[in-house]
């Protein structure tokens, strides 16, 4: 999981906003930078990932400026439009655009900013590959209670919701996918037991929990429940969210967060999980017999006591 065009906003954005202070900033900042160097930032971006051995993203986009950039990349990447708004009801843009480049399709942003008919009609339509955050800050589940910072600050804009029946994000989702979808939950920070239940228990295909450890630590503080989800699912993928939330978008950085798992459990988050839910499985993430992968050299690893993850870890391709 991945926001490659929003690579020129690294440092713009101080640490320790909170989930609503992130949004206002990028919407007070964006059009501070030139087309040229959100261009360039992303190229320098995509350059880096690729030498660190990113071979496939999910990567979350708002339009389509950095699609050249992602064209002529060696990363293999499957570009999500995001729709978002409260008060935008028109899906077709969004539509029109991702039909003219492959690996492409649109996404609701998450369960609590779109309201109902245009949720179910993105998730009913695209059934290739759906990405939503979810319940990265706790207001996401007390808007469905009329409580909390997210449902006030609605009130003061005099946004309404057609979506708050269904009772919790979890519910809204099992309410409004079919069992087919191939899903994707980016963030989980305060996700809860019967949540992932929920969620699990309704889909056929396994649900992609995608964790993205040092984006919540720049925004918010707060961290995934590693333990719950390891005991209810073993598909934990790992995203980087973006550079804005992040001072960098490596993978290798992300599994240090993970203290106290072994090192081949956070590879497999890591490639083979990641390959999944990408439905890219039998093409890349594992060495096996007729699969096309690259190959990467992790160096630095504590041998002693089974094999971890240092601090001055590092991963490089060499394939």
């Amino acid at each position: 999981h991945c926001h490659l065009e929003l690579s020129y906003l690294k440092g713009a954005i101080a640490e320790g906003e909170g989930y609503a202070g992130f949004a206002r900033r990028i919407g007070a900042v964006r059009n501070n930078f030139t087309t040229e160097e959100r261009i360039r930032s992303t190229r320098l971006a995509d350059a880096q990932m690729w030498e660190e051995g990113v071979e496939a993203v999910a990567d979350i986009a708002n339009d389509d400026l950095v699609m050249p950039v992602k064209e002529r990349s060696h990363i293999e990447y499957y570009t999500l439009f995001e729709f978002f708004g409260l008060n935008n009801h028109n899906t077709t843009p969004l539509e029109q655009l991702a039909e003219r480049y492959p690996n492409a399709g649109v996404t609701p942003h998450s369960t609590y900013s779109v309201q109902d008919r245009e949720f179910k009609a993105i998730c009913s339509k695209y059934r290739e590959l759906l990405s939503l955050h979810f319940l990265e800050s706790e207001n996401e589940a007390l808007l469905y209670q009329h409580k909390g910072s997210l449902h006030d600050w609605y009130q003061r804009m005099g946004w309404a919701c057609d979506f708050l029946h269904y009772g919790s994000p979890a519910k809204r989702i099992t309410g409004s996918l079919s069992e087919d979808k191939r899903l994707m939950l980016v963030h989980n920070c305060c996700v809860a037991e019967e949540d992932i239940e929920l969620i699990n228990n309704h889909f056929v295909n396994p649900v992609a929990w995608v964790l993205c450890p040092r984006s919540n630590d720049y925004i918010s503080g707060l961290k995934p429940p590693v333990e719950l989800l390891r005991r209810h699912s073993d598909m934990i993928c790992v995203g980087t969210d973006s550079l804005a939330s992040n001072d960098s978008l490596s993978i290798i950085e992300e599994l240090k967060m993970f203290e106290g798992v072994p090192l081949a459990e956070v590879v497999k988050w890591a490639t083979i999980n990641g390959a999944r839910a990408l439905g890219v499985e039998k093409e890349i993430g594992s060495v096996e017999v007729g699969k096309r992968p690259g190959l990467v050299l992790i160096e630095g690893v504590k041998y002693a006591d089974g094999l971890r993850l240092t601090p001055h870890s590092t991963s490089r391709r060499i394939i």
